[in-house]
């Protein structure tokens, strides 16, 4: 018989062989300052393009004083224990209508984190008879979920109807083997790539296939739609998603999330998701700060027009520079790039250090081997001069690396 970690010091996996060269910098940096459009990287100030604070409300004085009032009188403990046990207020039962009623929906459920939460709500909507399709480029925390999932699970290509129908098809008729139901799920916005999923050709195939829809919209909430209030209000069929999901962590600048929907469905949710039953509820002081953000969010939309401002010009001024930012039809601004993990590695270094752009690397296992994203996450807090600067210093970066400055670098990193 094997030591178990046996395995683990040899094989530290594909992200964590690079550990010595990349922690720290790399991966697990450490950004300093108030969160806004410049912080300071290495004890040098950069452009901030990695945050997800899409509406700038994460260092926004009314949503700073806020979070202050509520510490000051609940502290950040309150209330203790899980939902069922001690930790039900009146704030907590505010908060979820507010959300159901932003979104449309007849009520919501709040849950502490959105992975966490995802996770348990996909275990707690499906048996063992039932079938689960999903998008395969979907996030980790629906794929982590579906993993759980005792009973047949099929995936469609990103974004690909044909795939999706054909995949549609296989889980009809083994749903009705087992007797069960189809679960489909799709991400409102794929974090990585900027796309909206398809959620007016999925609704539209419901009656044939008679599926329930689960939609994942972290990215889209605040963001998209007339009011703000998702990928599901932009293409118009918000009242055909079953289960609409998102999360405090983008728009809402805090922690929690919360689904919404028909009232029995999320009843029986408040009753059987197992990571609400068995942790600590969501503290008061992120409850009331995510009531003021909310509040925010339907009364300033001119937040929303200044972050769409900042997303045209950027994504603009890059495509007339020919780079290439695939299909997002998104805030989330992808920048593919032909390189392998060292060259990557190398680039960014030059990026932060002689450029003064911070912004997320992507590159395999979560991409295809040979290929480099750049992901940049524009927001209202910044400007048009952080727009120019950025698009200059890429157009630099992009001719060293065609030029293989970066493969000269990277061979001595080796």
């Amino acid at each position: 018989m094997k030591d178990l970690f046996e395995r683990i010091i040899k094989d530290k996996g594909p992200l964590g062989k690079w550990a010595e060269q990349a922690e720290g910098y790399y991966v697990f940096p450490k950004l300093e300052g108030s969160i806004s459009n410049r912080m300071r990287f290495n004890g040098k100030e950069v452009i901030t393009w990695s945050i997800n604070d899409y509406l700038g409300l994460a260092n926004h004085p009314d949503v700073i004083k806020a979070d202050a009032d509520a510490a000051k009188e609940h502290g950040m403990a309150y209330p203790m224990g899980a939902r069922m046990m001690s930790g039900h207020t009146d704030f907590h039962e505010q908060l979820e209508r507010e959300c159901a009623d932003f979104v449309g929906k007849e009520a919501a459920y709040l849950v502490n984190f959105g992975y966490q939460g995802m996770v348990s709500a996909i275990d707690a909507l499906v048996t063992k008879n039932d079938v689960v399709v999903y998008d395969m480029d979907s996030h980790a925390c629906i794929i982590d979920g579906a993993r759980l999932h005792q009973g047949k699970r099929f995936t469609y290509r990103h974004n690909d109807m044909e795939s999706f129908e054909k995949n549609l098809i296989r889980a009809s008729k083994k749903a009705e083997e087992s007797n069960g139901g189809i679960l489909v799920i799709s991400e409102g916005v794929f974090g990585m790539r900027g796309e909206q999923g398809k959620l007016k050709e999925i609704v539209a195939l419901k009656k044939q296939y008679n599926f329930r829809l689960l939609v994942d919209d972290a990215h889209g909430f605040g963001t998209l739609g007339a009011t703000g209030a998702g990928a599901g209000e932009e293409q118009g069929v918000q009242d055909d998603i079953d289960v609409y999901f998102a999360t405090f962590a983008k728009s809402m600048a805090g922690i929690g999330a919360f689904f919404a929907g028909n009232k029995d469905v999320i009843k029986y949710l408040q009753y059987n998701m197992r990571s609400q039953m068995f942790a600590k509820s969501l503290p008061m002081t992120m409850v009331k700060g995510a009531l003021k953000r909310l509040d925010m969010i339907r009364t300033m939309p001119e937040l929303r027009t200044k972050l769409w401002e900042n997303v045209d010009a950027l994504q603009n001024g890059l495509v007339e520079k020919g780079f290439n930012i695939g299909k997002t039809n998104t805030c989330v601004t992808p920048v593919f790039l032909e390189g392998d993990i060292p060259e990557a590695m190398a680039m960014v270094n030059d990026l932060r250090e002689n450029y003064r752009i911070f912004c997320s690397i992507v590159v395999y296992p979560v991409i295809p081997k040979g290929m480099i994203l750049l992901r940049l996450i524009p927001t209202s807090a910044h400007n048009l001069d952080d727009v120019n600067e950025t698009i200059e210093a890429f157009s630099s970066m992009r001719e060293k690396l065609v030029k293989g400055f970066y493969k000269k670098i990277a061979a001595t990193l080796i």
